[in-house]
Formats: C-alpha cells, sequence, structure tokens
C-alpha cells in the first residue's frame, strides 16, 4: 500500500514532507485537506491526530504527525539519498540547523506572517517590525552559512535545507502582501539584500518534482 499523506495547502510543515517524499522519489497518495472547510477539525481526520494539524503520514497502520519526526521515519526506512547525513559529524549539523530554525527563524516569522496573512494584530506594528527586524538578522546568519556553499550541510540537499526553505518561502509571501508594505518589512528583493539565500531557493525550486509540491492556492 502506498504511504498516504494528509496536508494542507500553504502549510510550511506539510511542505517539508513533500519535498522529502519528492527528493527520495516515492509514490504515495495525497489527501488534500481544506481548511476553509475545518476538513482538518472532521472526526475522521481528528482520529489520525487528535490536535487537528497537518501534516499526517499513514503507513499501512502506522500513523506518524509532526513534520520533523515525519522526514526522520522516511529517511531510516528510505535510506537513499540520505538526508540526515552520512556521518554522526554531518547529523549533528543538519539536526542543529533544523533546530535552529524551530527556535528562531520559526519564532520571529510567525509574528510576521499571521499577522498579514489573518489580519489581527496588524496594528502592533512595533512588534511586528521587531520580529522582520529578528527575520533579517537569522537571514543573514544563513546567508552568511551559504557563501561559498551549495547546501546548508555537506555537498548534498539534506533535512536542514528541506525544513527552512518552506518557512523562508513562506516569509517571503507574506512581505510580497498589500497588507505588509506599509510595515517597512524590508525583506524583499531577497537578492538584495541575501543573495545567497536568494540563489538558494532559486536552486531548491529547479528541484525535480519541485512544482507538485507547491502550494495550489498560491499559484
Amino acid at each position: 500500500m502506498a504511504l498516504e499523506l494528509y496536508w494542507g495547502s500553504g502549510s510550511p510543515f506539510a511542505w517539508r514532507v513533500m519535498l522529502m517524499l519528492e527528493l527520495k522519489g516515492l509514490a504515495y497518495q495525497s489527501t488534500l485537506l481544506e481548511f476553509s472547510k475545518g476538513d482538518h477539525k472532521a472526526a475522521r481526520f481528528l482520529k489520525l491526530n487528535p490536535r487537528g494539524k497537518v501534516p499526517v503520514l499513514k503507513d499501512d497502520d502506522f500513523v506518524l504527525n509532526e513534520s520533523l519526526a515525519i522526514m526522520a521515519y522516511l529517511d531510516k526506512k528510505y535510506a537513499e539519498p540520505p538526508m540526515f547525513g552520512t556521518s554522526p559529524q554531518e547529523a549533528g549539523l543538519i539536526w542543529r540547523a533544523m533546530m535552529e530554525t524551530e527556535a528562531y527563524l520559526l519564532n520571529f516569522g510567525d509574528k510576521v506572517i499571521r499577522p498579514v496573512f489573518f489580519g489581527k494584530g496588524l496594528d502592533e506594528t512595533e512588534k511586528i517590525q521587531e520580529a522582520a527586524e529578528a527575520v533579517r538578522q537569522e537571514l543573514k546568519r544563513i546567508d552568511r552559512e551559504l557563501s561559498g556553499s551549495t547546501w546548508l550541510v555537506g555537498k548534498q540537499i539534506s533535512a536542514a535545507d528541506i525544513s527552512l526553505f518552506p518557512l523562508v518561502q513562506t516569509v517571503l509571501r507574506a512581505a510580497g502582501k498589500d497588507a505588509a508594505k506599509p510595515l517597512k518589512l524590508e525583506l524583499l528583493p531577497l537578492a538584495d539584500s541575501f543573495p545567497n539565500v536568494s540563489t538558494w531557493v532559486k536552486r531548491i525550486e529547479a528541484l525535480p518534482g519541485y512544482e507538485r509540491t507547491y502550494p495550489p492556492h498560491w499559484r
């Protein structure tokens, strides 16, 4: 039986798992949940994940939620190409990069994304600008790390890149919205301030299977 992925368009966490599945060349059944219709709160889905959040991976009778956990599971079960490193040192660096993404870029980025996407708290300009400054500092750090490097860790794409990429794309999409213009987030154009990050984004966008992972409602 094929793997089954429950996901939502625009979820950066589901996007991570879709990238992992595509890069490993795995066949999977796609079940798109529509947040606007409350699909993620339906009884059938809550049996799979009582938290009512995507992504959820179903592999026969085994069900797993949380994007990083799913990525680790897939890499353990389908070893090629390896996404969590080929040495203890690489594995450590990849996990460190992923945890930094969770602790910093996700935390600060969320304070920019939510007001812009959902229109709540847009009047708290100072808080949003402080969060945007923290995002810029993180992107500067990442830009330095990508100087002279193709990928975040090692010589091939890894879970470090996959976990970061959708969050960067989501922050940039928020920054391009009309609601963000008065906030002066200073995140666009990406290539002007973060040229290495910009090149890295384009590199991932050129990967085989990428188009199948792109959020449908962003097109």
